[in-house]
This record gives structure tokens, sequence and C-alpha cells, in this order.
């Protein structure tokens, strides 16, 4: 790491206490340009996709005291080395992550955003509680997902919704397991959404790619073995309290960082257990314990997420928060909303979109990369 030579500009009086015990540092990417930018030297890339930087929103934290502010990289790192170089190491590793290129995966390039299609064989999910609940139902909804451009299916055997009922595990695996074997025996990229140890264990066996968990392996104390065992890409999203409760009254500090610091805590614990960062997606968990404020904050912040050093997965789809700001519609009538919202998280580098409406999605990621060409 070379110390730049600048001095911190702007940047020269804020934080001055950044150098003490307990401060953490964050990035924000923001101003995101074409990618050609960074060819020129003007930027530097966002995690290898189509968008590059030269601005970042500062943020310097300790517990009960907060500070940001929006500043040239340059002199948000020169302003690092006037503090300490425990800071300087600091959002140079935040740095690091945020522009390092992403490999594929599960098999997945990530060059071009990635379309998660999903199939709930449910009685009571939100969106679409009962429609395939049968399998011949689900099967068939599959097979549609995947003739829209879904890469990958997400199926899950318990709704997630708020105030929803658990499901014990064996019955979730009588629900989930034959869609499972049927798509993976396709050659599909499955992802099995689950928090269940037992149900990500069996599913896996079954050809699922990927585990989606809800709880980011917090829910079941076997998760985490479960997917370093078998070395399966996993998505760690992030939820406040559990689908019962997680409408009570969510509360932050500041919710953004509140969520980016819980992933972050997720993510060491799976580097830990061997699971590899190239197999590590996050999914700061748009609708599961935050409000319709909080998450709108998120979904502003998405470029923070990158700095975990993962791909990143957004779920916006027919979400509560979507009728909230709009005229209460259904979630089924939402899908405009699904689709402005998708489209922002691309704008701000996402690599995958979990969506119910594949073909509607697919167009719209077919315009939104003519308007942002790839480079090479």
């Amino acid at each position: 790491m070379t110390k730049p030579r600048s001095a911190a500009g702007s940047l020269a009086s804020f934080a001055p206490w950044a150098a003490e015990e307990g401060v953490r540092v964050a990035l924000r990417p923001v101003g995101l340009l074409p990618v050609a930018a960074w060819a020129k030297g003007a930027a530097v890339p966002l995690a290898g996709g189509r968008f590059a930087f030269a601005m970042a929103e500062l943020a310097v934290r300790q517990p009960g005291r907060i500070e940001k502010a929006f500043a040239p990289l340059s002199e948000i790192m020169a302003w690092g080395w006037e503090r300490s170089r425990a800071v300087a190491e600091s959002l140079d590793r935040r740095l690091g992550a945020l522009t390092r290129a992403r490999p594929p995966f599960a098999g997945l390039c990530l060059d071009r955003p990635q379309i998660m299609g999903i199939v709930n064989v449910t009685p009571d999910s939100f969106s679409d509680g009962g429609d395939f609940f049968d399998h011949t139902a689900a099967l068939r909804h599959g097979e549609e997902l995947l003739e829209a451009g879904a890469d990958i299916l997400d199926i899950g055997g318990e709704s997630t919704r708020p105030g929803a009922t658990p499901v014990s595990p064996e019955e979730e695996e009588e629900r989930v397991l034959p869609v499972v074997r049927h798509f993976a025996a396709k050659g599909a990229c499955v992802s099995i959404d689950t928090r269940h140890a037992r149900v990500m264990r069996s599913a896996l066996e079954a050809g699922a790619r990927i585990v989606n968990d809800i709880s980011g392996l917090t829910g079941d104390p076997d998760s985490l073995a479960v997917v370093a065992q078998a070395q399966a890409p996993v998505v760690l999203m992030h939820m406040q309290g559990d689908p019962v409760t997680m409408q009570q009254n969510p509360t932050y500090g500041d919710v953004a960082l509140d969520v980016f610091d819980w992933l972050e805590e997720r993510v060491e614990s799976c580097l830990a257990a061997g699971v590899p960062l190239e197999r590590i997606c996050v999914d700061p968990g748009v609708g599961f314990g935050k409000t319709h404020q909080h998450n709108l904050d998120v979904l502003r912040h998405t470029a923070l997420y990158h700095a975990l050093g993962g791909p990143l997965l957004i779920g916006v789809s027919r979400k509560g928060f979507i009728g909230h700001l709009s005229r209460r519609e259904p979630p089924k009538q939402r899908v405009a909303g699904s689709l402005a919202a998708g489209l922002e998280s691309l704008n701000q580098g996402a690599q995958i979109l979990r969506v119910h409406d594949v073909a509607e999605t697919f167009q719209a990621r077919a315009v939104w990369e003519g308007m942002h060409p790839a480079v090479g």
C-alpha cells in the first residue's frame, strides 16, 4: 500500500477522533460512471462490472457517534493516512473489496446481471402462496421461468412472509426435493431457499448448487458446517428477528451500516469455517425486519455492500414497500415497481436479481444492458 502524497483537502478537519479505539470506516461508491472512465484513469472499477467511481461517501463511526462526508477517493485515502496507519489500512481493504473483479458464482459468469426466478412450493407465501403448492404446478411454473429467461431457480418450501408459521424440516423436504431433483436433472442452476441444515444437506445431495438462507446461516447451528463441508455457494441474507417477529418495531442506529456490519460478521464466520469468498454472495434483506423507510435507505446504499467482497443479490420483487409508495396495490400488481427498484440496484452494480416476474425482468435487463454496454 503506497501512502498518498496529497493532503486530505476538504476532509482535513473531518472526524479528528477517527484514530481512537473501536472506530470503523465504510466506503460507499457514488457518482458511478461507465467503466470506460476507469480505462482513462479517472476512476476505479466497481466489482469488475460496468461501472467505475472516483468519489465515495466515507462513514466513520464508533458506538454512539457517526460522521459522514463525500469526497474524491484520493482525498479519502490521504485522510486515512493523516488519522493513523490502521485507518489507512482499513480503507485500503475496503477499496480493494470494492474494486476486485468477481469470479463466477455457482458456475454463473457475473459479466451480466443474473435473474433468479422464485418457485414457492408453499400454501402461504405472501405473493403467490398456494399457486404452486402442488408439485405438478411447481414443475410447470419452474419450466415457464426457465423458458422466460431465468438463470437460477430458487426453490423454497417455507413461507417467510411477516408472521408466517414455521415449517418442520421434514415437511419442507417433502415439498421441495421432488422439484429440486427435477430441475437439477435438467441441468438448471437450482438454489435451495431454506434456513434448515437438514434441508440444505438433502437439497444439495439432490442436485441444488446454491444455498440461499434468509438467516445468513444463523437459523440452525449446523448450517455453516453443512455449507462448508459441501463446498456449496451460499447467499447470506440479513434479517432482524425471524419471520414471526421481524416486523414488530424493527430498530436500527443507521440501517445501511448496521446491515453491513451484520453481513460482514457472517462473511467472516464463513471464511473462518473454510468457505472461500468466491462462494459467498450477500443480500441486505429488503423487507425482512425493516420498515418501508429502512428498505428505501438500504436500496439507496446498495453500492455500499460491494465492500463485502462478494457478489450482491437484491430481492425487491413485489415487496410491500412498493405498494406503500404507490396505491396499496396487492403483490401481483407490483410488477412495475419491482422493475423500477431492481433496475436501480443494477445501476449500483448488483449482480443478481431475485424475482417473481422473470419475463418482464428479462426484457427490462435487455434494455438496461443496451443502455449500459459492457466493455471488452
